[in-house]
């Protein structure tokens, strides 16, 4: 079994360092005016991001493999999955495990949108106000768990080894902070780095208030699965200063509470998505 410890470490290294750097990179150059609330958001999305994690933690105390490192272990310990029956370079499984990876990231968020119960979960994310690097921490605890064992389900059948889980895990922690920061971003600069990753300008469209834009931009990472699949928009139809972030029925103060917000979930959907 790996040591989860080191590898915990590494990851939760890699995001506080992007966190830092990105909330920075926020308050230099500012995509958008900060939400009036911007402190009592920042509290409640990072103890949401906290209660999340812990639950993951939880989970792997009870079993091992209820972890995305564990389970490639595992995998690679019994010969389970596709990539451990190959005698291919470490390199070539590694470009296929986080290509694979991550178009099971943008499935699962595809998904989020489409079944209800999923989306009765995932709208904790979407009806936060405002869209900065906090927002990437919101993400309900149960939504956190489904989606690890979603993923463990993945690494089992393709069977990656540990080391290249861990480079999508770091590479999925970092791209998360980086596209959702209220970052500026140069125009020339957007538009290279979006041929292959999300930007923040790509993924704010995904968390537009309109119906049209925020069922597109689902991915995370790279940026071309939108394109493939024609779930791409270029730029939300009010531009990026004037567009509403959230859920049409979630424009108030209420999204900025920690109980409203771990409680959402249990709420009577409207008729908005």
């Amino acid at each position: 079994m790996p040591d989860l410890g080191s590898d915990g470490t590494i990851r939760l290294a890699a995001f506080a360092a992007a966190f830092a750097f990105m909330a920075l990179i926020e308050a230099v150059r500012p995509r958008r005016k900060p939400h009036p609330l911007r402190l009592r958001r920042w509290l409640t999305n990072v103890t949401i991001g906290g209660l999340g994690a812990a639950l993951l933690r939880v989970m792997a105390a009870l079993a091992l493999p209820l972890a995305a490192l564990a389970a490639a272990a595992l995998a690679e310990q019994r010969g389970w999955g596709v990539l451990a029956r190959l005698d291919w370079p470490w390199w070539i499984e590694l470009f296929i495990a986080v290509i694979v990876l991550d178009f099971a990231i943008w499935l699962q968020h595809w998904l989020s949108h489409r079944i209800p119960l999923l989306w009765r979960l995932h709208r904790v994310h979407h009806a936060d106000v405002d869209f900065d690097v906090t927002t990437a921490l919101r993400f309900h605890p149960f939504e956190i768990g489904l989606s690890m064992l979603y993923k463990i389900v993945w690494v089992l059948a393709l069977g990656p080894s540990v080391p290249a889980v861990l480079v999508f895990e770091v590479m999925l922690n970092v791209c998360a902070v980086f596209n959702h920061a209220n970052a500026r971003l140069p125009v020339a600069l957007d538009r290279a780095l979006r041929l292959v990753l999300v930007t923040p300008d790509m993924h704010r469209v995904h968390h537009s208030v309109e119906r049209g834009e925020h069922n597109t931009n689902f991915g995370f990472n790279l940026a071309f699965w939108d394109r493939l699949f024609g779930t791409y928009t270029a730029e939300p139809a009010a531009g990026h200063e004037g567009m509403t972030i959230g859920l049409a029925p979630y424009q108030s103060d209420r999204p900025s509470e920690l109980g409203w917000s771990l409680a959402l979930p249990m709420r009577r959907e409207r008729k908005t998505h």
